[in-house]
């Protein structure tokens, strides 16, 4: 089953293909990036390593018109999602976007550098576009970058910087995903005892 991660971003310009070029370049990042126009536009992108292995495409969907049925499906998926604050938040955030860059993980992805090659690409559509993030079976994050809906499953366990909505604004946090007390908390919209918070 394809494994996607997504900028979902309320801005309708396009990320030109040579910003990410230059994000590559500029982290010292060897990676090459095929089917873009001279101009710089495009739908579809396939990343390549060194070595020939394709590491993922990135494509291009306005959500106002191919996008909506994405936009749709996820307003259906967080319905009932925890925290319900940030269910809440999300359902009106998912219906200012006006970009989705989805990216698709391939086999290249596991080889060599592939998953720094990834995460180049998605900081610098994230950075450029603005927006929110989400990835499958994981969840969103807010625009600054914060883990915010769960969606992983049961068995997870690591490290994540999480946030939960406290009176209009963001409070973000570090927490073990296994944890359950911290968990809980999560899920009720709260930050953990005694976890790493930022501000």
């Amino acid at each position: 089953m394809a494994y996607y991660i997504r900028v979902l971003s309320p801005n309708s310009d396009v990320v030109a293909s040579s910003v990410l070029r230059k994000a590559l370049a500029d982290g010292g990042v060897r990676a090459s990036i095929s089917g873009d126009a001279e101009d710089g536009l495009w739908e579809e992108l396939v990343v390549a390593d060194p070595s020939g292995n394709n590491v993922c495409t990135i494509e291009h969907t306005e959500a106002e018109g191919p996008g909506r049925e994405e936009i749709d499906e996820f307003l259906e998926e967080i319905a009932d999602c925890q925290p319900a604050s940030a269910a809440a938040w999300l359902a009106g955030y998912l219906l200012t976007i006006r970009s989705i860059y989805a990216i698709q993980i391939l086999a290249g992805t596991y080889k060599n550098d592939g998953w720094t090659i990834v995460g180049t690409l998605k900081d610098a559509l994230f950075g450029t576009a603005g927006g929110i993030m989400q990835a499958d079976n994981e969840g969103f994050s807010n625009e600054d970058g914060y883990h915010i809906l769960w969606q992983f499953d049961d068995d997870v366990t690591g490290d994540w910087w999480m946030a939960v909505m406290d009176n209009g604004r963001w409070r973000p946090f570090k927490m073990e995903l296994g944890d359950h007390d911290q968990r809980e908390a999560f899920f009720r919209g709260e930050v953990p005892t005694g976890v790493e918070t930022v501000g």
